[in-house]
């Protein structure tokens, strides 16, 4: 009965995250392009999330039978493949809390750092990053499924191995300071909006900017956290499906993140179509 509630909850997170994702990526990309390091590092988070959601089905059909039919090889990309989006997904959040904390309490003295070309290239950093922790991970959990029954992939990859890699407490100490580079960011943004803004860091509207900052920490607190310290309970052979599914869910709150910064995006863009069209009907009657 529990193994078919996983196979429900994957359901839901399938049936909500990929169209949000699959949208969110069109409307990135369509409306905003790689024109600023803020949309550069959500256009990479909605791939992450769109990796992570197209190999779902093959968990809720693994939960809803029991079976595993599609060999080793495919257990260990799905697995690896949710690894690479909790990892990539937490650093490009990160990312994202550091670049509105510069943008709304260092406007001026950030504009060098805050371009299109530096994301690209950080992007790039922890793409490499993350798939360089795929080599040593791989390598572990392929001669760990190899003494397992071929009809068995999730349950056998979270517990009962022994043969736990440092790349485990070291991914473990990681969140851990980027949720205190998230929090750290948090309340100097808000210290700042609570305090007088001169008119180069002016906000419009204080509410939302907040809202993405404590949208980054419940997708860290809620998603992250919980399997990141259940992966180190596996040790014991501890079942941490449910820690799993908490996480998966941030593919479906990601999307939250691009409403709230593409509504500001949104007003620009409208400001300045206004602001051309103001100069063009000036010229036609100049």
């Amino acid at each position: 009965m529990i193994k078919l509630f996983y196979a429900v909850v994957f359901g839901c997170i399938l049936a909500l995250g990929l169209p949000l994702n699959a949208v969110s990526l069109w409307i990135l990309l369509r409306h905003h392009g790689l024109r600023s390091p803020n949309s550069v590092l959500m256009i990479n988070l909605a791939i992450s999330d769109l990796l992570l959601v197209i190999f779902l089905p093959m968990r809720v059909y693994f939960y809803a039978t029991g079976t595993w039919p599609l060999g080793r090889t495919t257990c260990l990309v799905v697995t690896l493949l949710f690894r690479d989006n909790i990892r990539s997904s937490s650093i490009f959040i990160t990312f994202i809390s550091v670049d509105r904390l510069l943008a709304v309490v260092y406007p001026l003295r950030s504009r060098h750092l805050r371009t299109a070309s530096n994301a690209v290239k950080g992007a790039a950093v922890v793409w490499l990053y993350v798939l360089l922790l795929n080599i040593p991970e791989g390598v572990n959990m392929s001669k760990h499924l190899y003494t397992q029954n071929d009809t068995i992939c999730f349950e056998s990859v979270h517990s009962n191995n022994p043969r736990k890699p440092f790349i485990l407490y070291f991914q473990t100490v990681v969140m851990i300071v980027m949720l205190a580079v998230n929090i750290g960011c948090t309340f100097m943004v808000l210290r700042t909006l609570r305090s007088h803004l001169n008119e180069s860091a002016k906000v419009n509207n204080k509410v939302k900017v907040m809202v993405i900052f404590a949208m980054n920490l419940v997708i860290f607190i809620i998603c992250f956290l919980p399997v990141t310290f259940g992966s180190m309970t596996s040790l014991f052979g501890s079942d941490i499906t449910a820690f799993v599914c908490l996480a998966t869910a941030n593919c479906c709150l990601d999307p939250l993140l691009y409403y709230f910064s593409l509504d500001a995006f949104w007003r620009k863009k409208e400001d300045a179509d206004m602001r051309r069209e103001m100069r063009t009907n000036d010229t036609e009657f100049s």
